[in-house]
């Protein structure tokens, strides 16, 4: 069974989500009957943010990007030092370095967060037992910091710049020949909260991303998605087909960029000088300096497209299930991107007709059924609420794809989460029609076990993040070096 203090914790934290679940729910209804002048304007609680932090500390660099001004779409990039691993001696992964052109920052050896001999009897899945960051981190205020383009504090801003004023944050140097950037895998994170709540750059999922980034070795990106009720479905699902998209155009600038052999001065620029523009070897120009300053450098240097991997976390697995599903339709236009697998962390499922565990454990920890079917009246068009809506249960006939195109998929459940049963059904689904679709479950754990702030440093987190690890290197590690079981 869950410890006391988990217990408690999951009291008072019902108690205050489901409090605010209704305030919205009834100044929702206010408006409609026009008794109410906040014109859909959702006050949230302050969340402890971890600011972005440019230089490798713990072994990974991190910097926040707008991708979409049109609905505020933010992405907190999550880069493991791993990624300078080069032939070069200079750049030995894990080592405290420092590079001549102040390009690299000095990188701090990782410890061990958990040295647990119980842990792996602290999980149990379908095929059988299975068988890492500093663990103290600040909590921070929002108000502490001021983002500013490159994701510090603008106190920080300072320290990372030189005296002559050039950032000093991690910055790939192309135009030195001698480094031989590491391709990584890239990984999108869908945070949870309900749809709700919950960001992409709260200190827990930092703490989160940062342990995935490290033991899968990849690029992850985490998403911002927009979220309800001041944005309902699809909003949240849009976002996370465009940052898809996104990242297939960064991979063809780059490309471009690669191509490009000419650089010559044409045409009139601002005050009267040149502007820069590069050129095809038939002569025909492909981009200025304008759309060479859209690639994202990180991405350009390091990441590897063709192995791309969806994770999502509560309602986020909902949003990674239905951007793979877009991905199989969508098939070669999303070229060179390449979804190869995804994690489903006890994803939000749904539905009508309940299942033994939606009627065993109703009332559970954390999120219960009542909480979350607020949540999903607050997510849902008020005119499409209904339990059997296809981004709330996977197991419709009528979901529009064939789950035999789907990506392999590892689903995460929890003992004592009354949604399990629902993403152990779909699991079996895929696995009926020879998707890969193991399942881990993990003994005496509550919904987001893995994720929430409390439970982060728990030995049922650290080990579920390992077994995600080992399990996602079967898709993403390159040939000939798969891990096997």
């Amino acid at each position: 069974m869950p410890s006391v203090a988990v217990k408690l914790y999951s009291v008072f934290f019902k108690l205050l989500v489901k409090h605010r679940l209704q305030n919205w729910i009834q100044t929702m209804m206010d408006e409609s009957d026009g008794k109410s002048d906040s014109f859909g304007v959702t006050t949230r609680p302050e969340e402890s943010v971890a600011a972005a932090n440019p230089v490798f500390t713990d072994g990974v660099a991190t910097k926040d990007i707008h991708t979409d001004v049109f609905t505020s779409l933010s992405l907190r990039i999550f880069l493991p030092e791993t990624a300078l691993s080069s032939d070069n001696a200079e750049f030995k992964p894990n080592s405290r370095v420092r590079a001549s052109n102040n390009r690299r920052l000095d990188a701090v050896d990782s410890g061990s967060d958990f040295q647990n001999s119980n842990t792996y009897l602290q999980r149990r899945n379908s095929y059988g037992p299975l068988g890492t960051g500093n663990s103290a981190f600040a909590r921070i205020n929002a108000e502490q910091f001021r983002r500013n383009s490159y994701g510090a504090s603008a106190d920080d801003a300072e320290s990372l710049k030189s005296d002559s004023g050039i950032y000093r944050g991690y910055l790939p140097a192309f135009e030195n020949k001698r480094e031989n950037f590491r391709k990584l895998p890239v990984m999108l994170q869908f945070h949870g909260g309900a749809f709700v709540g919950g960001s992409n750059d709260s200190v827990a999922n930092d703490f989160f991303c940062r342990r995935i980034a490290k033991l899968c070795d990849v690029i992850v990106l985490a998403v911002g998605y927009r979220l309800a009720p001041e944005n309902r479905y699809p909003a949240a699902f849009d976002d996370g087909w465009k940052v898809l998209n996104w990242l297939a155009k960064q991979v063809n600038l780059a490309e471009c960029s690669k191509s490009l052999v000419g650089n010559v001065r044409g045409g009139p620029g601002i005050g009267g000088g040149g502007e820069s523009k590069k050129y095809d070897p038939n002569g025909h120009m492909m981009a200025d300096t304008f759309g060479a300053s859209m690639v994202e450098p990180w991405l350009a240097a390091h990441g590897d497209p063709s192995r791309c991997v969806l994770l999502g976390a509560s309602n986020g697995a909902n949003i990674a299930d239905y951007v793979a599903r877009k991905a199989a339709v969508a098939g070669n236009l999303l070229y060179p991107v390449k979804v190869v697998a995804q994690v489903l962390m006890y994803p939000f499922f749904i539905g009508s007709i309940p299942t033994h565990s939606e009627i065993k454990l109703a009332n559970s920890y954390f999120y219960d059924k009542a909480m979350c079917i607020l949540a999903w009246k607050l997510f849902l068009p008020e005119q499409e609420f209904h339990l059997d809506h296809p981004a709330a249960n996977p197991l419709l006939p009528n979901r529009g794809l064939p789950l035999k195109l789907m990506p392999p998929t590892l689903t995460v459940v929890a003992e004592h989460d009354w949604m399990k049963d629902r993403a152990i059904a779909y699991s079996e689904e895929l696995r009926k029609v020879n998707v890969d679709a193991p399942i881990l479950e993990y003994k005496d754990a509550v919904h987001e076990f893995a994720t929430l702030d409390m439970l982060l440093k728990s030995p049922q987190a650290q080990a579920c993040a390992e077994d995600i690890a080992i399990w996602v290197k079967k898709y993403i590690s390159i040939r000939g070096h798969e891990f096997s079981y």
